[in-house]
């Protein structure tokens, strides 16, 4: 029995460390791949190694000049990333598929707006965030629950252990779920021990990710963020997002607010509720191109 061998030209690129194989979904055909494939791409030691994946596709809708998909490194599609927004955008734009700026992307559930600016900063109208629990999807059932200036926050039980620490989170959706919590030191925050057991927990059927926020000052925060199928990643776009829309509604930030994670600085703006009507979340930050290739699968 032969087994058939595809070509696959890509390019590696990354958003402030939050890295993805970009491929054209356009001029190649990418029909028929696998979750297993994509995972065996995504693998840092035997394929090419990123977070995600992204497809770069044409649009469905007429109201967009693009859509693209997203592949964890576990092979599972999601909603939404913020930081393979911006390297949409520089793709395009050099891989001469269009001149438009700015430029409407498709993805799962919205229209993205993003404009590429003259010093090579990527700007990424997010939309609104959303609080409602069943668009998230959230559960609260059963859990604490206390009000902090307008955000409702959340006591997770992530430990079987009893008189364990229960985080106290801010949940929200940017395309993608969120649970954000504040804590004091960045550095020893416990990412990687409770960042999974908060992924999978039950309160959230479809995972989340789980974001930690250090308050700097009110315009500035270190974040790290545990991102649903991929793990620690070096930036998290939605997270970012995420992070200062919690923050703000804790009474804790005021717009525009710098990120700082462990990849790079992004920048959020966010103004608020106005007339019971959430308004749009702006991220700016870079979007680099490291090399391009050929693989087979």
């Amino acid at each position: 029995m032969s087994t058939s061998v595809r070509k696959l030209r890509f390019t590696k690129m990354h958003g402030a460390g939050n890295d993805f194989i970009v491929l054209n979904g356009i001029n190649q055909d990418l029909g028929g791949i696998t979750r297993e494939q994509w995972q065996k791409l995504a693998h840092r030691q035997f394929g090419i190694g990123a977070d995600q994946i992204l497809l770069v596709e044409k649009a469905r809708r007429p109201d967009a000049d693009f859509r693209y998909r997203i592949f964890n490194a576990d092979g599972g599609e999601v909603e939404q990333c913020g930081n393979g927004s911006r390297c949409f955008v520089r793709f395009v734009l050099d891989q001469g598929l269009s001149t438009k700026n700015p430029l409407r992307v498709e993805v799962a559930h919205m229209v993205l707006t993003l404009r590429s600016h003259p010093d090579g900063q990527i700007e990424v109208d997010m939309g609104a965030p959303i609080f409602e629990h069943s668009q998230i999807p959230f559960k609260a059932d059963g859990l604490a629950s206390k009000q902090e200036f307008h955000e409702m926050l959340y006591a997770l039980p992530i430990s079987k252990n009893p008189g364990a620490h229960d985080d106290w989170i801010g949940v929200l959706s940017m395309g993608n779920p969120h649970a954000v919590q504040v804590v004091g030191d960045l550095s020893s925050a416990p990412v990687t021990t409770e960042g999974p057991l908060i992924e999978k927990h039950p309160a959230f059927p479809k995972g989340v990710n789980a974001g930690y926020m250090q308050i700097l000052n009110r315009h500035e925060i270190k974040l790290r963020v545990f991102e649903r199928g991929a793990g620690e990643t070096l930036a998290c776009g939605t997270g970012a997002c995420a992070a200062v829309v919690s923050g703000i509604r804790r009474g804790m930030l005021d717009t525009p607010v710098k990120v700082r994670t462990r990849g790079g600085e992004l920048h959020i703006a966010w103004g608020g509720i106005v007339n019971d009507v959430a308004q749009s979340v702006i991220m700016t930050g870079p979007a680099t191109t490291v090399f391009e290739g050929e693989t087979e699968i």
